[in-house]
């Protein structure tokens, strides 16, 4: 099979150079262009030979992969993904870097007993998923699924959620099929509360999700405590008290973020109203990995600051009025 991407490494350890090779290696639709050591020598190189993507690092001499990344998208852009030790310990560099046009981020991967790096590893599944961006030819490589065949449907809001929440799912039938889990900015003494006035205007269970809950299909997960929810790699709900610098705890952008990184089956994100811009990174991060994304209109907004976000930057492929969101949830669940 040709060559069908070429790739630049950046990254100054020799050792995780080498492992990004090696999964390079692994990956036969892959052809290594050139590495780096740093990201003035990645700026350089890029101009020199500008590959379709670069495995960039973060924390590097001379020059960070932040910049690099600001100059690359400047000067001779491409497609960038971030390769960092930990994307979690690195989270505030990470959003900048896709800040200035980097388009995802994923931690090194780990190599197995035999020093080769597992093709069910997040990297080269990354790398497949940024090649159908490029609308470059990939092998088909069958990858674990972290989810059910039903529906992974993904709900923010803040200020006029509750509200909105409920004027969605009092439409909802009693055989819907789709998982939902929202995050609603509320404090975790206020959470059980909610969790029980939801219950009281829909047919579905709603409950307050556990670490280790898996998305349900015809039930309603609400996140419970002041942490974050995230979606683990294998499928299943967790806290996390990281990015401990998120004003709003919990955020919808991270998880958001953890979905479009985590989530093997079928997801739809929904920016419902409130203040600020919360959720709109994240819903771009999903729109980017594939998944269907939508935002509820200025009109029957409370606050229109959220989704106006989300508007701006481009993250929401469908704007409706409240009134229509259950519709379109019901149709999503049974789209193809």
């Amino acid at each position: 099979m040709p060559h069908e991407l070429r790739v630049g490494v950046v990254n100054d350890l020799p050792i995780a150079t080498e492992v990004l090779k090696r999964t390079l290696a692994g990956m036969p639709e892959c052809q290594l262009a050139w590495t780096a050591a740093d990201g003035a020598q990645a700026v350089a190189r890029c101009r020199e030979d500008t590959p379709d993507i670069v495995l960039m690092d973060l924390l590097m001499p001379v020059m960070n992969g932040v910049e690099a990344t600001r100059q690359i998208m400047a000067q001779t852009p491409c497609a960038i993904l971030v390769v960092t030790a930990t994307v979690a310990g690195n989270l505030s560099l990470v959003y900048e870097a896709m800040g200035f046009g980097a388009l995802d981020a994923v931690n090194m991967p780990v190599p197995g007993r035999d020093g080769r790096v597992p093709d069910s590893d997040p990297l080269p599944t990354k790398i497949r998923m940024l090649a159908r961006l490029l609308g470059k030819h990939v092998a088909t490589v069958p990858t674990p699924r972290a989810a059910p065949a039903e529906l992974l449907i993904a709900i923010g809001c803040s200020t006029g959620g509750p509200r909105a929440l409920a004027d969605i799912f009092v439409q909802l039938p009693k055989d819907f099929r789709g998982s939902l889990v929202v995050v609603q900015h509320v404090d975790s003494a206020f959470a059980p509360g909610l969790r029980d006035w939801l219950a009281s205007v829909t047919p579905l269970p709603v409950a307050l999700a556990s670490p280790g809950d898996r998305p349900r299909a015809g039930a309603i997960l609400l996140a419970a405590t002041n942490d974050h929810l995230v979606i683990r790699s294998d499928g299943a709900l967790d806290y996390s008290v990281e990015p401990a610098s998120e004003p709003f705890r919990p955020s919808v952008d991270v998880f958001f973020e953890s979905i479009a990184r985590h989530w093997g089956g079928r997801s739809l994100g929904v920016l419902l109203t409130g203040m600020g811009r919360d959720g709109a990174r994240g819903l771009l991060a999903m729109k980017r990995a594939g998944f269907q994304t939508l935002a509820q209109d200025e009109k029957t907004s409370l606050v229109f600051g959220m989704p106006r976000a989300a508007i701006e930057l481009g993250a929401a492929e469908r704007i409706l009025p409240l009134e229509a969101v259950a519709d379109a949830l019901r149709d999503a669940c049974t789209a193809p």
